[in-house]
C-alpha cells in the first residue's frame, strides 16, 4: 500500500486538496469567533472589495498553474520514456516533489474558492484577517514550490540523477533482502520434495509477482505443513499456474490465504525485485548503445552504476532457497536469482551491444575486474567464474571484428591484467 501510495500521483495531491478544504472551513470559524474587525497580530488588514479581488486573482492563477505543471510532468514522463525506457518512468511519477507541488496548488485553489463566500459584500468592511492572512501565505509558499519543481524537473531529467535513483533504490532493495523475518531460520532445502498428492494452488490471475511474505504465508498454513513457491519475484505468471504447492494438503480456506500472501501485481515493481533495479540500468544502457541515439558517454555512466549496484548485491547472502518457522511450517523458492543469474543479467546484453564502442567495453572490464576483486575478498569462487566468463566472452567478442584497430584492441586487451591501472583516463 505504501509502495501504490508513492507511485500515485493522485493520492498525495488529494490528501494535500483535503487538508485545504479543512483549513478553509477552520480559519472563517476562528475569523467569525474573533470579529474581523480584532486586531490580530502578524496578519494582514485589508477591506473586503482588496481581499475579494485577492482570493479570486489567486484562485485563478492557481487552476491555470495547475495545468502548467500537469503538461509539464506528462512531457517529462515523455522524454523520460523516450530517451531512456519506459520503465524509468517509475521514478518521475513517485516523485514526491512534483506530487507536493500539485497537492499545493490544487489545494490552495480550493482554499481560496472556499473562502470567498465568508467576504463581507460590503466594499469597506474589514477581511476576515486570519483567513487572508493564511492564502496569502498558502500562495507564497506554492510559488517557491513551484520554482523548486522546475529546478528539480531539470536536474532529474539528467542521466546521471536517473541511473543514481535507480542505483539507490536497488541498493535498499538489497540490504532489506538480506534481513529475515522474525521467526523464521534459514535451513536446507535438499531433501524437500513435494509428493504425490501433494495440493497445487494456482495463480488466480495474470500478473507479476512482486513481493511474497513469508511469514503471513506460513502463519496461514497448519503446523508441519511444507510448501514450495512455484515461481520467483518479479517473474510474471499466467492465471491457472501453479503458484504454490503444499503438503501435507491444507484446508481451503488456508489455501485462499496463503495464495493472498503473494502479491500478484499488474507491472512490476522493486519492493523485493532488485533484477528489475538491473533491468531498468540495463534498458538505459542499450537505449544510449542504440544507432538512434548512439551515446556511449551515457552507456559508460550506465555501467558504471551497473557496477556499483552488483557489488552492493554480489557481498550481500543470496536469497534463502529455505525457511521454516517455530511451528515445523517450512517455504522452500527452489526458484530465486543466484548470484551467477545476476550477473549475467546485468552484463550479457551490454557486453553484446557494446563490442563496436572500445570505450564503453573499456569501461565493462574494469568493472568486472573490480567485481572480481571484491567477490574474491568474499570467497564466492562461483560468482568469481561468472565474471571471469564474461570477461572472456566480451574480448572473444571484440577480438573477432575486424573494424577495430589494432591499437585499440592491444589497449582493451590489457585491461584483462590486474597490474593495468584501474582509473580510467580518459575524458
Amino acid at each position: 500500500m505504501r509502495y501504490r501510495f508513492e507511485e500515485s500521483l493522485f493520492l498525495l495531491p488529494a490528501l494535500i486538496m483535503l487538508a485545504g478544504i479543512v483549513l478553509a472551513v477552520v480559519a472563517p470559524t476562528v475569523d467569525d469567533a474573533i470579529g474581523h474587525d480584532a486586531d490580530v497580530p502578524v496578519t494582514l488588514a485589508m477591506s473586503a472589495n482588496a481581499a475579494t479581488w485577492l482570493l479570486a486573482t489567486v484562485a485563478g492563477a492557481m487552476i491555470t498553474t495547475v495545468g502548467v505543471v500537469f503538461s509539464l510532468t506528462v512531457v517529462s514522463l515523455q522524454l523520460a520514456s523516450d530517451q531512456f525506457s519506459p520503465r524509468v518512468m517509475r521514478s518521475f511519477i513517485r516523485d514526491r516533489l512534483s506530487q507536493v507541488v500539485i497537492g499545493l496548488l490544487v489545494g490552495t485553489f480550493f482554499y481560496c474558492v472556499l473562502v470567498l463566500p465568508n467576504i463581507s459584500g460590503e466594499a469597506t468592511d474589514p477581511a476576515p484577517r486570519i483567513s487572508l492572512t493564511i492564502a496569502v501565505v498558502l500562495t507564497l509558499v506554492t510559488v517557491v514550490g513551484i520554482i523548486l519543481h522546475l529546478d528539480h524537473l531539470a536536474r532529474g531529467l539528467q542521466v546521471g540523477n536517473v541511473v543514481r535513483k535507480i542505483g539507490d533504490e536497488g541498493e535498499a532493495v538489497v540490504a532489506a533482502a538480506g534481513q529475515l523475518p522474525r521467526g523464521l531460520e534459514e535451513i536446507d532445502p535438499h531433501g524437500l520434495c513435494a509428493p504425490d498428492g501433494a495440493t497445487v494452488i494456482p495463480c488466480s490471475r495474470n500478473g507479476w509477482i512482486s513481493q511474497v511474505d513469508a511469514g503471513l504465508l506460513l502463519r496461514a498454513a497448519p503446523s508441519g505443513t511444507t510448501v514450495r513457491l512455484e515461481t520467483r519475484v518479479g517473474a510474471y505468471i499466467h492465471s491457472g499456474e501453479p503458484l504454490l504447492t503444499a503438503w501435507p494438503p491444507p484446508p481451503e480456506r488456508a489455501r485462499e490465504t496463503m495464495a493472498a500472501a503473494i502479491e500478484v501485481a499488474d507491472a512490476r515493481t522493486m519492493l523485493q525485485d532488485v533484477d528489475f533495479a538491473i533491468r531498468q540500468l540495463v534498458d538505459i544502457g542499450l537505449r544510449a548503445l542504440s544507432p538512434a541515439i548512439n551515446d556511449p558517454t551515457t552507456a559508460v555512466e550506465v555501467v558504471l552504476r551497473v557496477g556499483s549496484l552488483m557489488r552492493a548485491v554480489l557481498a550481500a547472502p543470496a536469497a534463502p532457497a529455505a525457511v521454516r518457522d517455530g511451528d515445523g511450517r517450512v517455504l522452500v523458492q527452489p526458484w530465486n536469482l543466484d548470484h551467477v543469474e545476476l550477473v549475467e543479467h546485468a552484463f550479457d546484453q551490454l557486453r553484446q551491444t557494446s563490442v563496436d564502442q572500445p570505450r564503453v567495453v573499456a569501461t565493462i572490464l574494469r568493472v568486472l575486474r573490480m567485481l572480481v576483486t571484491h567477490v574474491r575478498e568474499e570467497g564466492r569462487p562461483e560468482v568469481v567464474d561468472a565474471l571471469d566468463h564474461q570477461i572472456r566472452l566480451l574480448l572473444d567478442s571484440v577480438e573477432a571484428r575486424d573494424e577495430l584497430h589494432p591499437e585499440d584492441l592491444r589497449l582493451i586487451q590489457d585491461l584483462r591484467s590486474d597490474d593495468t591501472d584501474p582509473a580510467d583516463h580518459s575524458r
